[in-house]
């Protein structure tokens, strides 16, 4: 199965970034990953909030054409780590050769890119910045492939 993650711009933060390659190359062992950062928009004020998730919106939708999307959303479903490992089983057994993660950018995503989802889905209740949210969602993936393998990851 690929797996694709994409998120508007390149993670800035190099500490962040430190651990999104961290994860990425543990999730390389297991299986197909990618990470295809897309247009973002730059040079606008925050009060262009439309204007922003437009510009976003538009980068995302030109890689969403083909298999299964889950976009990450506050109003998404919550799953335990156990839960979300079965969902990934559960799509890697299924007919979808590719699976595509979604996040946005600082405002989040336009429902353009959210209708497109197969599955809405929430990391937690609580609000992280957008940057965090892509470490959380990769060490998640690669939790649920140690599970899946039947590996041991500490809780």
């Amino acid at each position: 199965m690929e797996m694709n993650l994409f998120w508007p711009g390149k993670t800035r933060n190099k500490w962040i970034r430190g651990l999104e390659d961290e994860y990425l190359n543990k999730i390389r062992r297991m299986g197909h990953c990618s990470i295809v950062p897309t247009r973002e928009a730059r040079g606008l004020s925050e009060k262009e909030k439309g204007r922003i998730l437009s510009t976003e919106a538009e980068g995302l939708l030109n890689h969403l054409d083909k298999g299964y999307v889950v976009c990450l959303s506050d109003k998404g479903r919550s799953m335990t780590s156990a839960g979300f490992a079965e969902f990934i089983k559960q799509l890697h057994i299924g007919p979808h050769s590719c699976v595509s993660f979604v996040i946005g950018g600082y405002h989040g995503l336009e429902d353009s890119v959210l209708l497109k989802a197969n599955t809405r889905l929430s990391l937690s209740k609580m609000t992280f910045s957008h940057e965090m949210t892509r470490v959380m969602l990769l060490e998640q993936l690669y939790r649920s492939f140690s599970l899946i393998q039947g590996r041991k990851y500490a809780k």
